[in-house]
């Protein structure tokens, strides 16, 4: 076949795939673009004898980011030494998007140790946990039974934190992962800040600590964290969505008042 046959007969099957609808040519044979490398990039190690020689691949290991956590968490003696190890953690992808770290609030030595999901847009402005809408009705919900984070009076006072330091991408839900490799470093500062009593407010906390959700029903029963009682709550920002749940927040504070007073 010379080149004028090749070209009319190429031309031909450009024209009946044209009728069936193609409309790009891409190439030879499909390409699936979900299909993630397994893989790292293959990384030049030492410099070639010729211009010939190539350099074999070298697998990346994966860090095991909750086994360094584990590690970094166990050598905090303080609450200081916590906080930097947990500033200095590089594995969590949300501490680049976040302008805040955000550590703590209230007493260290108080008897009840609340426990949030992550710092939202006003926390992460002010670098602390709670403060914006909800963490005003917080306060005002600790305030009702004579508690507040202000209080010098261990007896009487609050200790705050969160399951996460950094607050995630439009506040959504952290996923398991960052869960998982946070973790060890709040077991950490519970252990350090030994309360009597922590509070968990939201699934997040639930599911990190007690490996399980569902507020609605864990709302109000009594467990056990770390060695630690715990009481399971609405978290405040629920309360804002359903104003009728204050009923069943208003019933755990008092169980938290008189489980203190006894």
């Amino acid at each position: 076949m010379d080149s004028s046959e090749t070209y009319w007969a190429d031309r031909a099957l450009l024209e009946w795939q044209v009728e069936l609808g193609a409309t790009d040519a891409i190439l030879d044979a499909p390409v699936n673009r979900y299909h993630l490398e397994t893989l790292p990039p293959a990384v030049r190690t030492t410099k070639p004898d010729s211009k010939t020689a190539t350099a074999a691949p070298v697998a990346v290991k994966e860090v095991d980011a909750v086994n360094a956590a584990r590690t970094a968490a166990a050598t905090a003696n303080d609450f200081d030494a916590l906080s930097a190890a947990m500033q200095a953690f590089e594995h969590c992808e949300l501490r680049r998007g976040a302008r805040s770290f955000v550590f703590c609030d209230g007493n260290p030595a108080a008897r009840v140790m609340i426990i949030g999901e992550a710092p939202g847009r006003e926390e992460d402005r002010a670098g602390r946990p709670f403060v914006g809408r909800a963490g005003q009705l917080l306060d005002r919900m600790f305030e009702a039974i004579a508690m507040g984070r202000k209080n010098a009076d261990a007896a009487h006072s609050l200790y705050i934190t969160n399951v996460l330091p950094w607050r995630p991408p439009s506040n959504r839900t952290p996923d398991a992962r960052e869960i998982a490799m946070m973790l060890p470093f709040l077991e950490r500062h519970i252990a350090l800040a030994n309360p009597d009593v922590v509070i968990l407010m939201g699934n997040t906390p639930c599911q990190a600590l007690l490996g399980r959700t569902g507020i609605t029903r864990m709302r109000g029963n009594w467990t056990e964290v770390l060695g630690n009682a715990c009481l399971p709550m609405f978290h405040p920002a629920y309360l804002l969505r359903n104003p009728i749940a204050k009923r069943d927040a208003w019933a755990d504070l008092l169980s938290l008042k008189a489980h203190l007073r006894d």
